[in-house]
């Protein structure tokens, strides 16, 4: 596979040394068709509301976890030992075990987790901080020659200064 050199994009921006191992590892496929089980969604709920919505059907809230740790959103299913024999003549239910991650980025706050019909929902918003939000600064007039009052003649001053003695 052909891989992308972002060394000239790089080399404008501060802070973003993580971009470069996350589009390699999608382009090139490290996950080895992980991302297929369980099914999930993205949605853009609004302007600066997400959530996440994923299929674990026969999971229980007890086999569930939710955990955001250093910018990275973790789902886990684990599915409890089942202690009734069952026969199943067609299982297309997997329940088997999961684990997903999603990077947030740093202006994303979680919100809340629920289970409805099977459906895990997380709720995501992003909160820009006031420091981070645009800002006016205003520009201010010094002159026309640089708010200084003009070179000091130091000869005149002490012309004058003789003159009076």
């Amino acid at each position: 596979m052909r891989r992308f050199d972002l060394s000239p994009l790089l080399r404008s921006s501060v802070g973003f040394d993580h971009l470069n191992q996350m589009l390699d590892s999608a382009l090139t496929g490290e996950n080895d068709g992980r991302d297929a089980y369980p099914p999930y969604n993205i949605e853009k709920v609004s302007e600066d509301d997400y959530r996440i919505t994923m299929a674990v059907a026969g999971f229980t809230i007890g086999e569930l976890n939710v955990t955001l740790e250093d910018g990275t959103l973790l789902l886990i299913g684990k599915a409890n030992p089942s202690s009734e024999e069952r026969s199943f003549i067609h299982r297309g239910i997997a329940k088997r075990a999961f684990e997903r991650r999603f990077e947030l980025a740093d202006t994303i706050e979680v919100g809340e987790a629920i289970i409805e019909n099977g459906l895990l929902s997380v709720d995501l918003k992003r909160v820009i901080p006031d420091h981070k939000k645009p800002r006016h600064i205003s520009i201010n007039d010094v002159g026309s020659n640089g708010g200084h009052s003009g070179p000091k003649t130091i000869e005149a001053e002490k012309s004058e200064t003789q003159a009076a003695a």
